[in-house]
């Protein structure tokens, strides 16, 4: 019997051995669908019942990894193996690192001579690029453009969505595939934008629970006529203003105490009448007492005299004395 080994190599003799054995166990739980990412990793579990002799782990058909009570039997580096035990079962793993789209497809869990095997399926999703052409927008105000976010190199397409931080007076978005190339589409956002600020656009794989966005700023602008309408609007602003100020001074300088009939009295008459007086009450007051009543006593009985009402200055009466 020994001699019968010389020149296996280790790994086959075990197969070989296993397999001339001729005993059979149960796969108690099989592996579960997995989605994930390009470039990440996947795992795998099968339970089997105790006294199992070979794991073989195969992808598409082809076997990648075997597993042994002593050790796992590795051919690739990118499919290692795990294990424990859950409940008196032994639970083997099988570990796929780096994922690749090519790797997407059948696993299947079987026991050496057993008829019965546990599948599952791998599907991989790949994240391509997402952009919104142009690193900032500067568009009309008040004038309908749209916005257009492209995903490229996806698998699957995913969903796009828009998130709108602009003041706008509309906005939707429409799906647009590429009939050239199924990993490519677009999602184009019409609004009419009335002030400045950011838009997102979210790309989501709703099977991960994955999501990537992009934002970008825009920016409005004035047409050249809304320009000029505003310039306009703020030359007669200012205009207003100085009106209004040069009203506001010319009644702060009038006197409340008179009529408007007074007012124009004042203007004709009373002027004059005020500095002929205080010149009179000038003089008078630089006279002496002794000059003044001489002057008083020269004076004709019947000539008219003017008189002063202090308390009201342009209120000029003539009194005749006798």
């Amino acid at each position: 019997m020994g001699g019968s080994w010389e020149g296996v190599p280790g790994p086959l003799a075990i197969l070989v051995w296993l397999a001339a054995s001729g005993t059979c166990y149960q796969i108690m739980e099989g592996p579960k669908n997995a989605t994930v990412l390009e470039g990440s990793e996947a795992r795998f579990n099968c339970s089997v019942s105790q006294g199992w002799r070979l794991i073989m782990w195969a992808l598409n058909g082809t076997v990648v990894l075997s597993v042994t009570p002593r050790e796992p039997i590795i051919t690739n580096n990118r499919f290692t193996s795990a294990s424990y035990e859950v409940g008196g079962d032994f639970v083997s793993q099988m570990r796929i690192h780096d994922v690749q789209v090519s790797d997407s497809g059948r696993i299947t869990c079987s026991l050496q001579n057993s008829d019965r095997d546990a599948s599952a399926f791998l599907s991989v999703q790949v994240v391509g690029n997402l952009s919104v052409p142009g690193a900032g927008l500067v568009v009309p105000e008040d004038a309908p453009c749209n916005v257009t976010c492209q995903a490229l190199g996806w698998s699957p397409l995913p969903a796009l969505a828009w998130e709108v931080g602009v003041p706008v007076s509309h906005s939707s978005w429409a799906w647009v595939p590429d009939t050239e190339d199924p990993r490519n589409a677009a999602s184009v956002l019409s609004l009419t934008p009335q002030g400045n600020g950011t838009l997102t656009c979210r790309a989501d794989l709703k099977d991960l629970h994955f999501h990537r966005s992009v934002t970008v700023n825009l920016t409005v602008t004035q047409s050249p006529l809304e320009s000029i309408q505003s310039e306009v609007r703020k030359s007669a602003d200012v205009k207003t203003n100085d009106k209004t100020f040069e009203t506001k001074t010319e009644s702060g300088n009038e006197n409340f105490g008179y009529s408007p009939d007074e007012s124009r009295i004042t203007k004709t008459s009373s002027l004059p009448q005020t500095s002929y007086e205080f010149s009179v009450l000038e003089q008078r007051g630089s006279q002496r007492p002794h000059q003044e009543t001489a002057a008083s006593r020269l004076a004709p009985a019947t000539r008219p005299h003017v008189s002063f009402d202090m308390s009201s200055p342009k209120k000029i009466r003539n009194v005749t004395l006798v």
